[in-house]
């Protein structure tokens, strides 16, 4: 399989009109873009019935159709064992709960390795049509005020992995796992991690000497960037080993969401906001959970890692690693070996995310990419000298 990139995921509106052709959507179902990440999601609107809908077009290469099954397969259960809200979804004329389109040679692009496609060049797009729930993420607070979402998030992710620890799986079920292989080994799901770290800091606009004297800061960046690669590889090898000696036990490595951040929750629109004490859990199902796309088999504790995307390097951190600890530990205990991986999760996610951007640069996760890089280098010294999160 590939990394992921833009390929594959743009000219495809003969392909989403396909799709939507397979399922009972009214005389003439509206599709708009919402948001381009390892799939395409658009939302859908009957205008006629007053109804709409949330598709998700599947990247080719990313998920099999058996792995598709297996996060529905969870999906399905957690709604039925009354464990969280999510999203229902919406299955086809046929009964069938995945869609699948033939996206031609002019429309496919070039969709990655195991798409699916024929020898005609022709590629299978599937897809997954869910219920619209209307609501609002609780990522647009100011850090400060998040701490009570990290309770509801911590609650919520305890419940999540209960579920997932004595839930009996199908036995057709099947989902990939994030490993050090899979993150930031030679098999990256996202990319290189170098790679986005040199292009970050490629993009880096001229300061201090440099602009004083004119130049383009060719050679001072090259130096910076080679500087970082070295911080982070030193960092890299350190969390590696630190994974290796804390292994895979059935106590700490089991069935994960693996992207649990405040902008995969929507808060009912009307709710208050949610207080600093957390929710009960009673309050705590009102919320909806979503995007169950990077599901699989991972360590725990990287689903707390995953809350804190794009916000590792902020002062609040450790505040909101506190509040998501406190919440989650009512429901589920932790060792102290535990905690003391976490700064290891944080440091793993944040490179994985630095190998995301890399191959996603239309992104708006960050508002400087570049800015998004060298912080990372603050972050990664701070690993090293034992500082992150301790206190």
């Amino acid at each position: 399989m590939s990394a992921t990139s833009m390929d594959g995921l743009l000219g495809l509106d003969e392909t989403v009109d396909e799709v939507l052709a397979a399922y009972d959507l009214g005389p003439a179902p509206r599709a708009t873009l919402l948001h381009i990440s390892e799939n395409i999601t658009y939302r859908v609107d009957d205008l006629a019935g007053g109804r709409r809908w949330a598709l998700r077009l599947h990247r080719p290469g990313y998920h099999s159709l058996a792995e598709i099954h297996g996060e529905l397969a969870w999906v399905a259960a957690l709604r039925a064992d009354g464990v969280v809200r999510t999203p229902p979804v919406v299955p086809t004329r046929t009964g069938a709960p995945v869609a699948t389109a033939t996206a031609r040679p002019e429309d496919a692009g070039n969709g990655g390795a195991g798409g699916g496609g024929d020898g005609d060049g022709h590629t299978e797009r599937h897809a997954v049509l869910f219920e619209w729930v209307d609501g609002r993420s609780p990522e647009a607070l100011e850090p400060a005020a998040l701490g009570g979402a990290f309770a509801q998030l911590g609650d919520i992710t305890a419940r999540l992995h209960r579920h997932a620890r004595r839930w009996a799986r199908p036995p057709s079920f099947a989902r990939f796992a994030w490993t050090w292989e899979s993150t930031l080994g030679a098999a990256g799901r996202w990319g290189s991690w170098t790679s986005g770290l040199r292009t970050a800091l490629g993009e880096a606009v001229v300061i201090g000497a440099d602009a004083a004297a004119g130049g383009d800061g060719r050679g001072s960046r090259s130096a910076a960037a080679r500087e970082a690669v070295e911080l982070l590889g030193r960092a890299a090898a350190a969390a590696e080993g630190r994974l290796s000696a804390f292994g895979r036990g059935p106590d700490t490595f089991g069935l994960i969401h693996a992207d649990m951040r405040m902008a995969n929750l929507l808060v009912p629109d009307g709710a208050e906001p949610v207080a600093a004490g957390g929710a009960s859990a009673g309050e705590a199902g009102e919320v909806c959970v979503i995007d169950f796309d990077d599901c699989g088999f991972g360590w725990y504790l990287w689903d707390l890692a995953a809350s804190l995307s794009f916000i590792e390097h902020l002062d609040e951190v450790g505040d909101l690693v506190a509040a998501w600890l406190a919440a989650y530990q009512r429901r589920l205990p932790l060792s102290a070996a535990d905690v003391a991986m976490i700064p290891t999760f944080v440091l793993l996610r944040r490179l994985l995310l630095v190998a995301w951007l890399g191959t996603h640069p239309h992104s708006d996760a960050v508002p400087s990419i570049p800015a998004y890089a060298r912080d990372s280098c603050d972050l990664a010294e701070a690993y090293l000298g034992g500082r992150l999160l301790a206190g």
